[in-house]
């Protein structure tokens, strides 16, 4: 057997976290900002009756599927959201709903910026693309570590892990779609003098938006994915209730907060999916 010293990796990152942990001021600067955008999102769920809540939800789903609207999706939120209510589960709902619509929103906020920039410039998409592979793959848990040695406990360091793991399918998407705009759309932009912004607003980015709201789709689905494990360093909502019921062992409260999750992530998973099916 090879004698071979062993690398120390550990001692390495170790010492990295460490020296980061000198930006306090820097860490704390990002901790109000996102703490400040969870508290809004769920200052307005809390502000809206439980009724005129489910009403809105269910207006929106159908002004977004207007050209043909999809009653048994509406019947299943009106049924979704009176089951969640009835379980007594509504306030842990809206919590898991502002970890994952502020995870998104920062998804959506980097991300399409960084897959713009890759699908224009091969080195950027060098480092782009192993970046997000390495992302996607590690373990979900890992990134707990250092949200709790930057951020703390509580929802900002889980949206900041949730936001690492789900960002990589929006900047893949949208480079993907990016790339896969036809050569004569923009022949045709640049023979019409647009500038490279014009091009890129008027052209590419409408061309791509499907492929854009699909990644978006996919992201937000990662981030709920999210909210049993970012219960762990003190995220609150839904995943909490999991994460009690599984060290009591509770199996019923587990199924039925999980269950509760699960009509939550059908819900914003059909309504995103409308929104793409409108815009297309």
């Amino acid at each position: 057997m090879l004698n071979i010293p062993k690398l120390p990796l550990a001692d390495w990152i170790d010492a990295l976290v460490k020296w980061l942990s000198h930006f306090e001021g820097f860490f704390y600067a990002i901790t109000n900002f996102l703490g400040g955008i969870i508290s809004a999102f769920q200052w307005v769920f809390d502000l809206i009756p439980i009724p005129v809540f489910i009403i809105l939800v269910m207006g929106l789903t159908a002004w977004i599927t207007r050209k043909k609207i999809r009653v048994g999706l509406l019947v299943f939120e009106l049924l979704g959201f009176l089951y969640i209510w009835n379980q007594g589960y509504w306030r842990d709902m809206t919590q898991t709903l502002t970890l994952v619509l502020t995870a998104s929103l920062l998804a959506v906020i980097i991300g399409v910026p960084l897959g713009l920039w890759a699908a224009t410039s091969k080195p950027v998409a060098t480092v782009v693309k192993p970046l997000m592979d390495f992302m996607q793959t590690m373990p979900a848990f890992v990134y707990l570590i250092p949200a709790v040695a930057f951020f703390g406990i509580g929802m900002v360091p889980g949206v900041v892990a949730s936001v690492i793991f789900a960002m990589p399918p929006t900047v893949r998407m949208t480079k993907l779609g990016i790339e896969q705009v036809p050569d004569e759309l923009i022949e045709a932009a640049d023979s019409f003098g647009a500038t490279s912004w014009q091009r890129l607003i008027k052209v590419q980015l409408p061309s791509a938006l499907p492929n854009i709201m699909a990644g978006i789709n996919q992201s937000m689905m990662l981030a709920l994915s999210m909210v049993v494990i970012a219960s762990m360093i003190g995220a609150m909502g839904l995943g909490t209730e999991v994460y009690f019921a599984v060290g009591r062992n509770e199996a019923g409260s587990g199924f039925a907060a999980g269950l509760a999750i699960v009509i939550l992530a059908i819900i914003l998973d059909r309504v995103t999916q409308a929104m793409n099916k409108a815009k297309r």
